[in-house]
């Protein structure tokens, strides 16, 4: 097989200046059988250049390239190189490309996704083109400052309906059209095409719809309303906030099958993983969750479609702003007025961990070399951190000029694209402030800042002085080494000494003298950081219980509390009367259990005292996640890990026995949760199982019968015959999930052998069968048994990637990478096979990352010890 090329940031700002794409025509036949679909497409495009003839090229991925015409003139198709066509001594002025082509249906969420649902056996498409994948549907200057408009023409099977960026029109005998598109980048290009169940409307005079495949219609129909109602406040809130009105014809939320990211945000048609259409009990957290995706990708309309990054490098730019907006709109627009603690416990973690890796990199980062390169950072600092810093800019800049700077922004580059310079300085109109100096301090650099209190006296008055310090520099990376297509790749950045400005708020709490596990607030101070001079703290009296620093979290920043403060916090956490507060206060205690500062069973110990009095979903779901998957599951000893499950189980019992009432559905569902998941004896959830209720309720639905049938395989309380019989009930795609990680947890070498020849040896599971099957595989009950495949991992996962590409690349090094396995030997295979086994891209960012993790692990074990 030929190599595919990687797209270079220089070879897009050539051919920038070479060509003028004005417009595509395409042509989709998807019912040329069940591998492959017929493309034609036509290029309209100019030549800019001053020279008598010059040369450039259009990407396309085809099974079969059957002819090329340019000009009327036949190019021959065997000149294709890779994913390249060149297009050799063109001319000056227009041009007009034809291309024919067959191209493959994908199973890993990339380019045309194809899938058949086990339910009725029903078909669906869609595509994901995002970031260079539209090479995979048809032909295109695949870069994202060509934007052209698009006319799309398809032709599906007669019982199926086509969505697309713009309205659709059936034209008969199987052929939809699709207005044509206003100026967009080839990656926001969408089609959706099958026998979709269907519920539309029209708010602002415009179409509004949402879309699922048909087995999914009741769940979709008991939410319809709660879904449109958010859709509607959202659009409206936008309205509010931006100048330039929604600049597309019509608004489609289609929920699809094995979708690989939360979801897209293709103009006038956001695709979104189908989980989002609830089939089984689900907690309010997580349809706050849902809603703020529905915000997220809303803002994308606007900033990142209307408005375009001009290169990959600014991709944070687009996913910062929609994380930051979807969080806020959604707390002003919708009843989940509580979203920042959300952010703060669950997503916020995932930017501090990712900040303190080896593959760290700053917010806005400069060294984007190549789409593969670019692909690697859509992660925890683009997304979270950099909302974060979004955040913190609102708190210093103020939301007035932030948001008119946002909209000079808009104005200034709708239909086009824009770079990050551009950005700030569009925000420098709106005020007088150094917006150039902050974005130097916050976007360009790495790390996370540590600010730790100190506390003196001083003429019978309380001080603070506040220590700022930067990361620490990050353990080597080993030496760069070159992968399969021949790319070199960066070892640790070199790590950043300064640190960084901060705008926050002092919280200060006195015990409540009428509570015991309570503590009330004193005003609050808001201080800006760095500063040589100490902060009064009031007028004389006793010092305060607890000295909280960020405060409301809005600003990016691991804290550290006073000896007096971590007393308190240990026996009156609960008591804090402002859910951010406490999530703030978590946060800080998860870094300090990452930073080998508090021991894990500590962190247990002080969930186990004050978990069972939180009223958050947000903070319970969150620490008891964090409880379970890092502390239980990494950084305790194999020998401490069941007694840290029992205190979790004693934990889980408490909030069924708190939520007997009825209350409060979501709790118990999360306590029920986790009790399953921290089970060490079958007995209790086995019961449950064959009852098919929780004592007191919940009934037993699909997603509960499946994770205890998970559990009771783990311990080797259940078999073949009990799965396959559970999938019978339950044959829904859901199911064969559920179906497959169940095999791969039995705890015998057969059932190990299949799973691991299903993961590595064949080429069949799509993305969302691997990585239910490598979710079920590594169980750290079971490392004797496992052990072997550790070794074994690193080879067979290096050749995976390269075989099945980014997606399965990326699921191999997340979901089956041998996490519970902290120990030398591991760490040593992993660092072998970066030095020397050449892994992909996409698979080398995940080993770095695991292997980072997994020291870290190692070192809190060995602190233990």
């Amino acid at each position: 097989m030929a190599r595919m090329s990687v797209l270079t940031r220089d070879e897009a700002q050539n051919r920038a200046q070479l060509l003028h794409v004005h417009r595509y025509a395409i042509e989709l036949d998807l019912t040329t059988g069940d591998d492959t679909f017929d493309s034609h497409t036509v290029i309209h495009f100019t030549v800019l250049a001053d020279q008598d003839t010059t040369d450039s090229f259009v990407e396309v991925k085809p099974a079969e390239l059957r002819s090329v015409t340019l000009d009327g003139h036949p190019l021959d198709p065997a000149t294709l190189d890779g994913n390249r066509l060149p297009l050799k001594d063109l001319t000056p002025g227009p041009h007009e490309l034809h291309v024919d082509a067959a191209m493959h249906y994908s199973r890993t969420g990339e380019g045309m996704h194809r899938f058949t649902d086990p339910a009725d056996g029903e078909t669906y498409t869609y595509t994901q083109l995002f970031l260079d994948d539209v090479q995979r549907v048809f032909p295109a200057f695949d870069q994202p400052d060509l934007k052209a408009v698009f006319d799309l023409t398809v032709t599906a099977p007669p019982t199926w309906t086509v969505l697309a960026n713009g309205i659709t029109e059936h034209l008969g005998n199987g052929r939809w059209k699709a207005a044509t598109t206003p100026l967009i980048s080839t990656y926001l290009v969408a089609v959706a095409a099958g026998p979709w169940h269907s519920v539309r409307t029209e708010h602002r005079g415009l179409p509004f719809g949402l879309h699922c495949r048909r087995s999914l219609a009741p769940h979709l129909d008991a939410d319809t309303d709660e879904l449109l109602d958010i859709t509607r406040a959202c659009f409206d809130r936008y309205h509010e906030k931006f100048a330039e009105p929604y600049p597309f014809d019509s608004y489609d939320q289609a929920f699809v099958p094995e979708f690989n990211a939360g979801a897209m945000e293709n103009p006038g048609l956001v695709t979104f993983r189908d989980e989002f259409v609830f089939r089984s009990a689900v907690t309010d957290t997580q349809r706050q969750t849902r809603a703020m995706v529905i915000a997220h990708e809303m803002a994308h309309m606007w900033f990142g479609d209307l408005v375009t990054l001009t290169w990959w490098d600014d991709i944070w730019l687009n996913e910062s702003f929609a994380e930051y907006m979807g969080y806020q709109i959604t707390a002003e627009a919708t009843r989940h007025t509580d979203t920042w603690t959300d952010f703060g416990v669950t997503r916020k973690p995932w930017g501090y961990d990712a900040d303190q890796r080896p593959s760290t990199h700053p917010v806005a980062p400069e060294d984007v070399q190549d789409t593969a390169s670019a692909l690697l950072n859509f992660d925890g600092i683009s997304y979270a951190k950099g909302a974060s810093a979004l955040r913190q800019l609102v708190t210093w800049l103020g939301q007035d000029a932030f948001l008119t700077g946002i909209n000079t922004h808009i104005d200034r580059h709708k239909f086009a694209n824009a770079t990050l310079t551009d950005f700030i300085d569009s925000l420098a109109t709106a005020t007088d402030r150094d917006v150039h100096a902050w974005a130097n301090a916050w976007l360009t650099t790495t790390g996370v800042d540590t600010l730790t209190p100190e506390l003196h006296t001083e003429h019978g008055q309380w001080h603070l002085t506040v220590q700022h310090e930067p990361s620490p520099p990050h353990p080597s990376e080993p030496a760069p080494t070159k992968d399969h297509d021949s790319r070199t790749h960066p070892t640790t950045p070199t790590p950043d000494t300064s640190t960084r400005p901060h705008r926050i708020t002092l919280g200060l709490y006195d015990h409540d003298l009428h509570d015991p596990r309570g503590l009330t607030p004193r005003k609050h101070l808001d201080i800006d950081l760095p500063t040589t001079d100490t902060i009064a703290l009031g007028a004389a009296g006793p010092r305060p219980a607890l000295l909280v620093l960020n405060d409301g979290d809005l600003t990016y920043a691991k804290i550290r509390f006073d000896h007096e403060s971590t007393h308190t916090l240990r026996t009156r956490l609960s008591g804090l009367p402002d859910p951010l507060t406490r999530a703030v206060v978590w946060n800080a205690l998860r870094d300090a259990v990452r930073d080998g500062e508090l021991p894990p069973t500590d962190y247990l110990d002080i969930a186990r005292t004050h978990l069972p009095h939180e009223t958050d979903l947000a903070l319970v779901q969150g620490v008891l996640t964090f409880a379970t998957t890092h502390i239980t599951g990494r950084y305790v000893t194999p020998g401490g890990r069941p007694a840290a499950l029992a205190t979790l189980t004693d934990l889980c019992r408490d909030l069924i026995r708190r939520t007997e009432d009825g209350d409060n559905p979501s709790l118990r569902l999360i306590a029920v949760r986790h009790r399953i998941d921290t089970a060490v004896h079958p007995h209790t959830i086995a019961a449950w199982l064959t009852e098919g209720t929780v004592p007191g309720g919940p009934e037993l639905d699909p997603e509960l019968r499946w994770r205890i049938l998970t559990r009771l395989a783990v311990l080797d309380a259940t078999d073949e015959a009990a799965i396959t019989a559970e999938l019978a009930n339950d044959p829904s795609a859901a199911g064969q999930e559920g179906a497959a990680r169940c095999r791969a947890a039995l705890p015998h070498e057969d059932a190990k052998n299949r799973a691991w020849d299903a993961m590595f040896h064949t080429d069949d599971l799509s993305t969302y069968l691997f990585t239910a099957t490598a979710q079920g595989f590594w169980q750290p009950e079971q490392a004797d048994l496992t052990r072997p495949y550790v070794a074994r991992y690193y080879k067979d996962a290096v050749a995976l990637a390269a075989r099945r590409g980014p997606a399965i690349a990326e699921a191999a090094g997340h979901w089956a990478f041998p996490a519970h396995a902290a120990d030398p030997e591991t760490l040593r295979l992993g660092q072998k096979c970066l030095r020397k086994a050449g892994p992909t891209p996409a698979l080398r960012r995940k080993l770095v990352d695991q292997l980072d993790d997994l020291a870290r692990a190692l070192r809190i074990q060995q602190t233990q010890a």
